[in-house]
Parts: C-alpha cells; sequence; structure tokens
C-alpha cells in the first residue's frame, strides 16, 4: 500500500468514527484506538504535505491564524420564513395550501431551532463552502470555523450527490452555554445573554483553534441538490442523514390540522426537556412537488411557515436595584421585584446586566417590569408598563461610585460594564479575590471554607494573599468556629499550596481576563514571573489565543505598585514562581489525555499530573469527549464520575497509570 492509499483510508476511516460518534452517539471503536489511528494520520501528513486536504479529520482543531470574513453570496437565496403566533393562523396557512391545491396535504412539522443559520455547500462529498445566512443574498464565508464543528461532516458517505447544499442552524446546547458563561464570569468577561448569542459569537470568532474550544452543534433540515430527484421532503432528509448529515430526529409527517395542533401543543409542553433551545415549530408542504408549484414570493417560500412559541412573561413591581460587586470589580445591577410566577418558578430577581440596559428600557423607580424568560436561562427584564408607572417616579441612575467602598467607578471604552478599580481595599473584592485565590483549581487550600474566607477578611487577619501565610495556629483558635485539629489542618493546607505550580499561581492571583486556560498559556510563553513582568504588550499580543483585552490587562497590573510588591512577598514565602520543565521520562502516555479526580495512596494529585505529563499525557481540567481516562481516586467528584459514565470515557486507577507506564 502506498503513503497516499494509508492515508486516504485513515481519513475515510476516522470520518466514520467521527460520524458515529457525534451524530449516531454509537461509537464502536474505543477512544485510545481512534487516537492512536488520528496521530498515525498526523504524522503521516506532516511527513508528506503534498497530500494535504483541508476535509482531513486532522483539521478539525483550527487554525491559530486570523481572518477577515469574506462575503460569499448564495447559491440560491436563504429566504426567511413567514411568523405564526397562533392556532388560528396556522389553520389559515393550511387552508390557503388545501384551497389552492385541491386537495389535503401531508405536512412535516419540525423544531424551529435557536440558532444561527448556515448553508453547507459540498463538492464531490466535501466541504467545500459554509457560510452564514447575512442578508438572504450575501453571507459571511465561516468555512474554517465551521470545519472545527464536529456533527459538521468534512466527507460524506454513501451515494451522495456529486453538488450539494445542506441548509441549518448552528447552535450552543444549554450544558454548553452554562460552562461558557461560568469560564467567562471566572476571568471577569461579561457573559452572553443567551445560547443563540454564544452560537453567533463563537461561529464568528476571527481565530478558528478558539472556535474549536466552543460546544457548537450543527442541525441540517433542508437538502437542496439538481442531482437526486426527491418525491418529498421527509425522504430528503432520510437520505441526508444516510449521507453522514445530522437530522433531528424530532420531526413529524401530519396528516391533518388536528396532527399539527397534537405536535405543536406536545413541543410547547417538553420544549425545556431538551438539551437545546426552540423557540417554534416550522411547517412545510411534505410533497416536494407541490413546493415548487407554489413556489415563492419576494421575502419567503410559499409553501413553509413557522409558528413562534410566545415568551413566557410576567408582570412585577420593582422595589429596588442592588448592586453587586464582583471579585474583578465588576458591578452587576439585580432588581428586586414583589414574587411573580414564571414557567412554574416564583421569581423575585432580575439581572439587569448594566447601565447601557437600564437606559434602553428607561426603567424608573417603583415601576411595574416585565420580566420574561423566553430563550433565557434566567429571567430578564424586557419592558415597563408605562401604564401603571407611579406619578413623579424618578429614572433609575447608575451609580457613580461603588456601593461598597465609594470609590468612583470605570467604564474601559469598549466594555459595557462599569468596575470599581479599588481591588486591593473593596470589601466584597477582597473577599472575593481571596476566595478565588484558595479555590480547588487555583491554590487548592480545602481546608478554608466560603465562610471561613469571609470571616479572614472582615477580621482583617487576612488583607493580602501573603498575609494568608503568616496565619498561626494560635491566631486560628481565636475565630469562632475552630479547634485544634481543625486549626492545624488550615496551616497544613495553606503550607501545601506551596507545592502549586506556576501557572496556577498564575491564575490564583487574580490578573483581570486572566482564566485558567490563559495562565497556561502565559506560563508557557513566558515561563517565569519576572519574564512576564517584563513582557510588553507587542510581546504578549504575539502570544497564541492571547488577545488585546487579556494583553492590556497584564501590562496595567503589573504597573501597580502593590501588585508588585505582593508578588516579591508570595515569592519570598515560597510560591512557585517559575515553571519548572518536566523532564520527558518515556513516551508511553503519547497522544492519551487525562483528568484526575480524588485523592491517591502513593502520589498527591500534581505529582500524578507531572508522573502523566513527563511520559508524554495530556491533562485535562474537566471530561469532555476528548477525555481518554479518567483517573479515579477516593472520594472522586460525582460529577466528573457522572461525566465519564455518559460519555463512556475508561476509568483507570492510580495503579493502572503505573502499568500503562511500566
Amino acid at each position: 500500500m502506498t503513503v497516499e492509499q494509508e492515508i486516504l483510508e485513515l481519513r475515510e476511516f476516522l470520518h466514520k468514527q467521527n460520524h458515529n460518534y457525534y451524530v449516531l452517539n454509537a461509537p464502536i471503536i474505543s477512544d485510545m484506538e481512534f487516537d492512536q489511528k488520528m496521530h498515525h494520520l498526523q504524522d503521516l501528513e506532516a511527513a508528506h504535505p503534498e497530500f494535504y486536504d483541508p476535509n482531513s479529520p486532522t483539521q478539525r482543531v483550527g487554525s491559530d491564524l486570523s481572518m477577515q470574513f469574506e462575503q460569499v453570496e448564495h447559491q440560491r437565496p436563504m429566504l426567511s420564513l413567514g411568523n405564526t403566533y397562533n392556532r388560528g393562523e396556522i389553520s389559515d396557512f393550511y387552508n390557503r395550501i388545501v384551497r389552492e391545491v385541491g386537495h389535503a396535504v401531508d405536512i412535516t412539522c419540525e423544531l424551529k431551532f435557536d440558532g444561527v443559520s448556515i448553508s453547507l455547500i459540498y463538492e464531490d462529498g466535501k466541504l467545500v463552502m459554509a457560510s452564514t445566512r447575512g442578508n438572504g443574498v450575501v453571507g459571511d464565508n465561516v468555512t474554517r470555523n465551521a470545519r472545527t464543528i464536529h456533527t459538521i461532516p468534512l466527507q460524506l458517505t454513501g451515494d451522495y450527490p456529486a453538488h450539494l447544499e445542506m441548509r441549518g442552524e448552528v447552535i450552543m446546547p444549554r450544558a454548553g452555554f452554562d460552562a461558557l458563561n461560568r469560564q467567562r464570569e471566572e476571568i471577569g468577561e461579561s457573559t452572553f445573554a443567551n445560547p443563540r448569542n454564544a452560537a453567533s459569537g463563537s461561529l464568528k470568532l476571527q481565530n478558528s483553534s478558539q472556535a474549536a474550544l466552543r460546544p457548537l452543534e450543527c442541525i441540517l433540515y433542508y437538502v437542496l441538490t439538481d442531482d437526486v430527484n426527491f418525491a418529498t421532503h421527509a425522504e430528503s432528509l432520510e437520505r441526508a442523514k444516510a449521507w453522514g448529515f445530522n437530522i433531528s430526529p424530532n420531526y413529524r409527517l401530519c396528516h391533518s390540522l388536528d396532527d399539527i395542533y397534537e405536535f405543536v401543543d406536545y413541543w410547547a409542553e417538553k420544549r425545556d426537556s431538551l438539551p437545546y433551545d426552540i423557540d417554534g415549530i416550522v411547517f412545510k408542504v411534505n410533497d416536494l412537488h407541490i413546493q415548487n408549484e407554489l413556489g415563492l414570493t419576494a421575502k419567503s417560500p410559499r409553501w413553509a411557515i413557522s409558528y413562534k412559541f410566545k415568551a413566557e412573561q410576567a408582570h412585577s413591581r420593582l422595589l429596588s436595584i442592588t448592586y453587586q460587586v464582583g471579585r474583578t470589580g465588576t458591578i452587576t445591577p439585580v432588581a428586586n421585584m414583589e414574587p411573580a410566577q414564571l414557567a412554574g418558578t416564583v421569581v423575585r430577581r432580575a439581572s439587569l446586566h448594566n447601565a447601557d440596559i437600564i437606559a434602553a428600557l428607561d426603567i424608573h423607580e417603583g415601576d411595574t417590569v416585565v420580566v420574561e424568560k423566553g430563550g433565557e436561562i434566567i429571567p430578564k427584564i424586557v419592558g415597563v408598563d408605562l401604564d401603571k408607572r407611579p406619578e413623579g417616579a424618578q429614572p433609575i441612575a447608575f451609580p457613580t461610585t461603588c456601593p461598597v467602598c465609594g470609590t468612583p467607578l470605570v467604564r474601559v471604552e469598549g466594555e459595557a460594564a462599569h468596575y470599581c478599580p479599588n481591588s486591593l481595599g473593596c470589601l466584597p473584592q477582597k473577599i472575593g479575590r481571596l476566595a478565588h485565590f484558595i479555590s480547588r483549581r487555583a491554590m487548592n487550600i480545602d481546608s478554608i471554607g466560603d465562610e471561613t474566607c469571609e470571616l479572614l477578611v472582615k477580621k482583617e487577619f487576612v488583607n493580602t494573599f501573603s498575609d494568608l501565610y503568616a496565619l498561626t495556629i494560635d491566631r486560628i483558635l481565636t475565630l469562632p468556629g475552630f479547634a485544634q485539629k481543625s486549626a492545624e489542618n488550615l496551616v497544613a493546607g495553606i503550607q501545601k499550596s506551596l507545592e502549586v505550580p506556576y501557572a496556577r499561581v498564575l491564575y490564583a492571583i487574580g490578573i483581570r481576563f486572566v482564566g485558567e486556560t490563559m495562565a497556561k498559556a502565559l506560563a508557557n510563553a513566558f515561563p517565569s514571573i519576572d519574564l512576564l513582568k517584563a513582557a510588553t504588550y507587542e510581546q504578549l499580543i504575539a502570544v497564541n489565543d492571547i488577545g488585546d483585552a487579556i494583553a492590556k490587562s497584564v501590562v496595567s497590573y503589573f504597573a501597580e505598585p502593590d501588585n508588585v510588591a505582593e508578588i516579591e512577598r508570595l515569592r519570598h514565602i515560597g510560591l512557585q514562581m517559575e515553571q519548572k520543565v518536566v523532564e520527558k521520562a518515556g513516551s508511553s502516555l503519547e497522544g492519551f489525555t487525562f483528568v484526575i479526580s480524588g485523592t491517591f495512596a502513593r502520589h498527591s494529585r500534581d505529582e500524578l499530573k507531572a508522573l502523566i505529563e513527563s511520559h508524554g499525557g495530556k491533562m485535562l481540567s474537566g471530561v469532555t469527549s476528548k477525555t481518554n481516562y479518567l483517573v479515579a481516586g477516593d472520594n472522586m467528584g460525582p460529577a466528573k464520575l457522572e461525566k465519564a459514565q455518559k460519555l463512556g470515557t475508561k476509568i483507570i486507577s492510580e495503579d493502572d497509570i503505573e502499568k500503562m507506564i511500566q
């Protein structure tokens, strides 16, 4: 077999396994076998660049190159659908079709996904173009980002047509959306309002390697080709499924208005059970010959229409607005309202996000506000009932000073949020910064809980991170709730944190916008705190994945004398301020990814991580579809175990790791 033949066979094999895993949810080989073949293909492609193919399975990771989106014209206009909002309008649509056709027709009812419309062009079974809807005639070329979405096939299977266009929706499941927002919140970035916005922002990222990290999926629902004569829309969906496309199983062929109403009522009640958001139902005439007869208007097809679920709303009187101060100083306004029933829960609070939102809504004191939980994960205020506005009510004025410490607030150009710059003196920031510093993914001082953290700051035992390391057992015993043993455990946990590696120390000190992933990138690029402190904006921005905001934040952090002095105190105490070079002891774990959870008999967690990395393994912070092994110790996290079992991740022990290395 020639090298080219081997490469082609490996690509075909891996395309098939990707489809089994991501679309069918039915993998037939182990992750280890998949990774071995993927790495072999990567090696072959690296050695033989003449066989490069942009649709190779190895290209899923995206590129580090920045790009500007070119405008591309759609081969056929991407028309919008007319909307209906009640049964009467559904009936009008159906009866109009029956009148024009002269007999009853079948209607395919499909879920209306709340995401970003996309067009995929395939030539000879290979993905050659992906574009957004844009204005319906011209859209953005997002091919490079689309290639990173595992539910978009790069190579079709079976008897696919030579030329094919598929249309569908790029979505972000709620679980992925929640995780993404937690990460953004953790580093002080503004969160996405809903999964639709998150999907849109992710698909438009300039760096496709960043897009590859976003939990995007693609569901296809419309086939366009002149090479195959389908009789019905339902038939085209089934054929597309056989070609490798991710087609939603939740469509139904309806033969009457009663069938349609039953489908609508079912999903109006059950939509929250789906892992992603839908905002309605789409109705299409099933017979493609009748579709052609009915034709199109200038804006929409005459054979299809959508029904929009009404967003669930409630009215409630605004009692007050409080302003929360986060650990990075971000000020978040929260509306406190009279209790109101909404989507089966009692709502008393709703986020107002920032000053611009308050101004746009024109909220006054004592207003009756409209609260919605439509496509949102948490309730939000979407309007004001002006008829119920109290006479003489004053507009809500966003504060100009911190509600806790009184420091004048700052708003950086281009950012929506105001923040308090008094990071060392503002009480909630001090508590939040300490809680972040001792957290599991940072310094991992698990003997300090949230209440103790708050107590240490309020009693002024700890004003800076370095104060933590001066705590003695005798002083801790003066705090309420502490006995000899618990005080000893706390001091021991603090001393143990001196072993935490440099990258996690960088994450722990809480530089604005520097989350766990960015801290690792900075540690790799600048392997000592001195190198990072001396780095210029230009040097920082040149590092992969480090953007403008992060680079400016790092420079700003080290420009503060108090921060530099604190770093020196921590260095003197013994915290790791340099990247330790992991000497490679072997390659037996190369190509495999690991997650560690729990405690172990012969190694600390950090020792076990170092052991895995020294033999070529890669550590991940959480269990994902890319995790090969979960190394399970005593008292492991139940969430990691559940996720691993759900994904079929292999669960191994400390003994297993040692055997694999041997």
